[in-house]
């Protein structure tokens, strides 16, 4: 008995360190260096994360009105996560999707399926309940994957002012005589250190201009983990990082890890230039294709 108590001391340990982090912000997922990370315990009900597939679910897309916790609805309202995050997050500025209240879905034939959504949202970092907010997300009916179309009403993202933060931040890293870097994060414990918490933010932040564009009516996105980051030198006042992510992928469970460049500033907001998936053989050797150019491109905005 006392060599099974010593055994179950270390995973009690470590599931409270995953419940800890789940009441923070709930984005993070737990990972150990050199496995896959699992997939997320599910909070609340009727969050992304308490996804629901209907038994009787076989592709085909129900019309009409749709059940708010089940996996169609949920997988368009992420979208629309996603989508904001590529126009307002930051390194302090973060929205996470809260609840989905009523669903619909229209046919519009060889255009695509377009959903009409009645959501509310909360900013992660300030905790700040963004209130109910509508949208309206097109998946397009075209044979050629393209990025689904977002339109959104929510007058609580108005609330969010995080202008003396950004502009700290930047100060600090733009001054610094060290160019940042970090791994890991969170760590195996799902803990992530204070001082890489907006480095954490900032990936999600570009790592939503992935999801956006690969998200289709047959997955749903979440970011599992910053693998690694390291900050580049500054280019026409504009901090600029390489990062590792990894994507978990939740209706196939998948873990995909994917290359960015990114930059930041608190007047442009958070842009990415260049991605690229990485092979699913994680242990091979492979020369990135990402390059770091001489000069910075004009890509999308999160301003």
């Amino acid at each position: 008995m006392d060599q099974l108590d010593r055994m179950s001391r270390p995973a009690c340990a470590l599931w409270i360190s995953v419940l800890l982090l789940l009441s923070g912000d709930g984005l993070a997922s737990p990972f150990q260096p050199g496995t896959e990370p699992p997939a997320p315990e599910p909070p609340e009900s009727n969050l992304i994360e308490d996804l629901e597939v209907p038994p009787q679910f076989d592709g085909a897309m129900p019309r009409g009105e749709l059940v708010p916790h089940h996996y169609p609805a949920q997988r368009a309202a992420k979208v629309v996560e996603h989508y904001l995050n590529t126009r307002y997050g930051s390194p302090y500025r973060l929205v996470h999707l809260h609840q989905v209240h009523k669903a619909g879905l229209e046919d519009l034939g060889q255009a695509g399926n377009k959903y009409h959504l009645e959501i509310s949202l909360k900013e992660v970092v300030s905790d700040t309940d963004l209130g109910p907010c509508s949208a309206e997300v097109l998946f397009s009916g075209e044979q050629n994957q393209r990025a689904p179309q977002v339109q959104c009403s929510c007058e609580g993202l108005k609330k969010l002012d995080t202008k003396a933060e950004e502009e700290a931040l930047f100060q600090k890293l733009n001054s610094s005589d060290s160019l940042l870097s970090g791994s890991n994060i969170p760590d195996s414990y799902g803990h992530v250190a204070p001082e890489m918490k907006p480095m954490w933010k900032l990936g999600a932040a570009a790592a939503s201009f992935i999801m956006l564009n690969e998200s289709n009516e047959g997955t749903l996105y979440n970011m599992a983990q910053v693998a690694n980051f390291t900050q580049l030198e500054t280019e026409n006042d504009l901090l600029r990082f390489k990062y590792h992510i990894l994507l978990h992928e939740m209706i196939t469970q998948e873990i995909l890890h994917w290359k960015l460049l990114a930059t930041w500033s608190p007047a442009g907001g958070v842009s990415v230039s260049q991605t690229e998936l990485q092979p699913k053989c994680h242990h091979c050797e492979t020369a990135s294709a990402i390059e770091i150019p001489e000069a910075t491109p004009s890509p999308t905005s999160a301003s």
